[in-house]
């Protein structure tokens, strides 16, 4: 092997011997890669096919001693450093250019103590795992709805989903994290030890360092839970917003109900003559018993004239994974989103004048209701700030051809901006493109000033910095 040319933290070149490289390689359980290496495109490859980014050298680490050298690797010799888990996040931040990127990907253990209510989770894992190996007990932990997603990523960021409003956050079900450091130091947050950093872990991204293993309270849940999707005509779609908005007000924490605004796709239970014709979506799901479940959805499934009404038991593992094919990888993606504390009648007229001019079939926007569990625990408890019963507006763009790109991304952003007004002001940064850079001490709010605290307490260098970036605090007096 050759010397190796890498971007630093600053964005210049530095020269790595190919001796250091080597020595790195031998101390590993994993893997070191380079450009010339037969797997590097497939592992460099992410979620989202906008993000084309060609690392220096990728550690493919096996458990937490690699993830360590690695680390070291990087903060000796001051490099650009990119962490990826599940590669899922919109802004492709798993993968950097020149630098050094961590692949944690093949760390996949899930051990579940049913006895304890208890998961170990390693960031390698996706919700697809973890939804496996605890149904297995009939036990659930509070993830997202894309179970291709990375458990690290997920959490990190918060986590909600299905059963957010029963159950909580993910980051409410975290009982404790091992952490890799800037200084290349193995620690355990949580309640009792690094308080602070077990408190910024809740919410605060990947800025504090690496997590090689997740604790994590489980909950009772299935094998069964009452889901589906209900599809109205879009013409009818400003009365069924207003009445779902109603019908929400009496929803037990059992229900969660989120709007889908798009083209019909050609699933077998929409008639032929919608397909392709623009569509409400409400997508449920009650996480109780499913007679009283019947019950809690009644309102919501006498809204209007459906076209079709597909809500019945379903294993929820199934549901977990119904709409990953219109997740799946190998598309070009770019999102905008705002919180909402009311779905109000001027915020319905915004998304209802984008559904009109709708760039391509994949476009949709979606519009997630969180609150009940979720929302009685107080905003200043974890780094995640907003906890009222809110709505999320996910505004997704998604294409397939380049050429495409101006028109899907422009019509994201004049969504956002129409939207602005209606706002909370505050944001999911799992959400947040790579372009937000200006939104992240907004979507923190209250909590921001203590978050760059902690920052500059675990990661003064900022050598975690590919992320929705908090900055470290200067210490006063220093040159």
């Amino acid at each position: 092997m050759n010397d190796v040319s890498l971007t630093d933290l600053h964005g210049g070149r530095t020269t790595v011997s190919a001796e250091a490289v080597e020595a790195l390689a031998k101390r590993l359980r994993g893997r070191v890669l380079n450009g010339r290496d037969p797997e590097y495109d497939e592992v460099r490859a992410i979620w989202n096919a906008m993000i084309d980014r060609r690392p220096g050298l990728i550690v493919r680490c096996a458990g937490a001693s690699d993830v360590i050298h690695a680390v070291r690797f990087a903060a000796e010799n001051q490099l650009l450093l990119a962490v990826r888990g599940g590669g899922h996040n919109i802004a492709g931040n798993a993968v950097c250019e020149g630098g050094l990127m961590i692949d944690l990907s093949p760390m996949k253990s899930v051990h579940v103590d049913p006895t304890t209510k208890r998961a170990w989770v390693e960031p390698g894992a996706t919700l697809a795992d973890v939804d496996k190996e605890t149904q297995a007990f009939g036990l659930a932990l509070p993830v997202g709805i894309n179970s291709t997603t990375g458990i690290a990523g997920l959490t990190l960021g918060g986590g909600f989903g299905w059963t957010t409003r029963k159950f909580g956050l993910t980051v409410d079900n975290l009982l404790s994290a091992d952490m890799v450091t800037a200084n290349g130091e193995l620690v355990r947050a949580g309640p009792a030890e690094h308080r602070d950093l077990f408190w910024a872990l809740r919410g605060g991204g990947g800025n504090f360092g690496i997590v090689t293993a997740f604790e994590f309270a489980l909950q009772d849940l299935g094998p069964e839970v009452l889901s589906g999707l209900v599809v109205h005509p879009f013409g009818d779609a400003g009365n069924v917003l207003r009445q779902y908005r109603q019908a929400l007000k009496a929803a037990p924490d059992e229900l969660t109900c989120w709007v889908v605004l798009r083209l019909a796709p050609p699933l077998p239970f929409i008639p032929a003559e919608w397909h392709g014709k623009e569509v409400l979506v409400l997508a449920m799901c009650y996480c109780g018993d499913l007679v009283a479940g019947e019950e809690a959805t009644a309102a919501l499934r006498a809204i209007g004239q459906p076209i079709a009404d597909v809500v019945s038991p379903h294993s929820f593992v199934a549901w977990q994974q119904a709409f990953d094919p219109l997740l799946a990888p190998g598309a070009r993606n770019y999102w905008k989103s705002h919180d909402f504390l009311e779905l109000s009648d001027a915020a319905i007229g915004v998304l209802l004048d984008a559904i009109r001019q709708l760039p391509g079939p994949e476009c949709e926007i979606f519009i997630g209701h969180v609150g009940g569990a979720a929302g009685r625990i107080a905003a200043e408890e974890t780094a995640f700030p907003q906890r009222n019963s809110h709505f999320v507006m996910n505004v997704h763009a998604r294409w397939r051809e380049p050429a495409m790109d101006q028109a899907c991304i422009d019509w994201a952003r004049q969504i956002f901006e129409a939207a602005k007004p209606h706002a909370a002001g505050t944001a999911y940064i799992n959400f947040m493109p790579e372009d937000e850079v200006d939104r992240v001490a907004a979507a923190y709010g209250g909590n921001y000033a203590r978050l760059a605290e902690v920052k500059r307490r675990y990661d003064p260098q900022n050598l975690f910095r590919m992320n929705q970036n908090v900055r470290p605090v200067e210490i006063r007096g220093a040159a």
